[in-house]
């Protein structure tokens, strides 16, 4: 009996599937955790900033985390009425956009300030001990929100759990592009742990909001804190965290920075997030300006983005493939400058469903395409160590969630909503054409190292095939 136990968690350790399923939980409960904020109703009155960010939804994360947005809590009438019980005027919302834009990309900028130190420790210690690193910090994260009732300490939950959110996407990602090392598969491995990033934004509001509303302002965290308990028991179970080092020589974060190949498919990743970044403190607010927006309307005008957004990671994980991953975001980046330019023209709520759910689908175009070709570009350039290549992608992700909240508040005073979004669609449309770029990267010494990292590649594919069959 006790044989079999241990040959049974032996087979579990040893299967790719069970890693893949680690980094999806790990991720959705970020993102879960990350769209699940709720303040009490007298403490929002007092900050109306906080009482906007309670009632409002969007896409998105990031390994990382890729990397998404703060919300959701029950409706509060009082909302919009922070003085004086009168209704928000234009100056006011648009003088709120900064307040608001830069709570929002504070995790992010943590997360950005983590990531290029989180890389190469892997390169040092191997993927399981900062995965499981990032399960404790959310954890006491998660812990932070659930009792925490101050603006300063919600602000350090976040800024914590960004540190969490790093060692999880960094790790995630590198060990997925490790364990998949075949190209095919570990696209759509990687489109797998995006949808989980994705279910999380999208089940993550209702859920804090209904159990906000009907059992109390810490249940949803305590839940969160449980279910977080159990993807670190399976993190025990499976990775067994260690320390363990990399027999290949890492390249350096410099010679990847240096890279120009990997430069093109981060700033892809950059791009195609800052648009939803810019729009997560903004849009809200302009509904309230323009549309005279209920709470409820701005609760779930995100929602057609977070589910096309899941569709769009787990179809061109594959497809990206097959049709050419430069190509699918060559056209996700002229998909998501259309949409963004079509969101001003809204005059009603409906009207905003057809271009945020385009604006998520590209995105997930987007994403699901270079979070793959990065490690594509690390075996066929450098070397296959992943931990320094997914620090830059998750950079790259953070960058767009922490520059365009930034700046979206004081764009929105300087130019104006429309304006705003025009620019950062003409950005896309001009980055776009760079994506040619990535149609035949060449290997950096020539076809005969190319050719050892293919043979590199298919070994330890069989490799890892022949553990997950037995």
């Amino acid at each position: 009996m006790l044989g079999a136990v241990r040959e049974w968690l032996t087979q579990c350790r040893e299967s790719r599937k069970l890693i893949l399923v680690i980094v999806a939980i790990a991720l959705l409960l970020d993102n879960m955790l990350l769209t699940t904020v709720g303040q009490t109703e007298e403490e929002a009155r007092n900050n109306p900033a906080m009482e906007f960010l309670q009632n409002t939804t969007s896409i998105a994360n990031k390994p990382a985390s890729p990397p998404p947005p703060l919300t959701s809590a029950a409706p509060t009438p009082a909302r919009r009425r922070p003085v004086g019980g009168h209704k928000m005027n234009h100056e006011d919302l648009v003088n709120e956009n900064v307040e608001v834009g830069l709570l929002f990309c504070s995790k992010a900028v943590v997360q950005l300030l983590t990531n290029p130190f989180i890389g190469p420790l892997t390169h040092r210690i191997g993927y399981s001990l900062p995965m499981f690193a990032g399960f404790v910090i959310m954890f006491l994260s998660t812990l932070i929100f659930a009792f925490g009732r101050s603006y300063l300490v919600l602000f350090i939950a976040r800024a914590v759990q960004g540190i969490g959110s790093s060692c999880s996407s960094v790790s995630g990602m590198g060990m997925l592009a490790e364990r998949y090392p075949d190209d095919k598969e570990r696209g759509n491995a990687m489109g797998i742990a995006l949808g989980g990033l994705a279910l999380g934004v999208l089940i993550g509001p209702p859920f804090g909001g209904i159990m906000f509303q009907f059992v109390g302002k810490t249940a949803p965290f305590l839940i969160l804190a449980v279910l977080a308990l159990g993807d670190g028991l399976l993190q025990l179970l499976v990775l067994q965290p260690a320390i363990t080092k990399q027999q290949e020589e890492a390249p350096t974060l410099m010679q990847l920075i240096s890279d120009p190949y990997i430069v093109i498919a981060a700033g892809a990743i950059t791009f195609a997030n800052m648009g939803i970044g810019m729009l997560e403190p903004s849009l809200p607010l302009w509904m309230m300006d323009t549309m005279d927006a209920e709470e409820w309307q701005l609760g779930i005008v995100f929602i057609p983005a977070s589910v096309s957004y899941l569709i769009g990671t787990n179809l061109f994980g594959p497809l990206g493939h097959l049709m050419g991953r430069w190509l699918a975001s060559l056209l996700g980046l002229f998909i998501i400058g259309i949409c963004l330019m079509s969101i001003p023209s809204a005059t009603t709520i409906n009207h905003l469903i057809a271009p945020n759910a385009g604006l998520g689908f590209a995105i997930g175009m987007v994403d699901s395409s270079m979070m793959p070709e990065l490690g594509y570009l690390v075996d066929l350039r450098h070397s296959a160590v992943y931990g320094s290549v997914y620090s830059i992608g998750d950079v790259a992700f953070c960058l767009g969630f922490a520059i365009g909240p930034a700046l979206s508040g004081t764009l929105v005073q300087t130019f104006g909503f429309k304006w705003m979004l025009y620019g950062i669609a003409i950005i896309n449309f001009l980055y776009a054409p760079f994506m040619y770029c990535l149609k035949s990267p060449p290997a950096r010494e020539g076809e005969q190292q190319g050719l050892i990292y293919g043979e590199k590649s298919s070994v330890r594919y069989v490799t890892y095939k022949n553990e997950d069959e037995e």
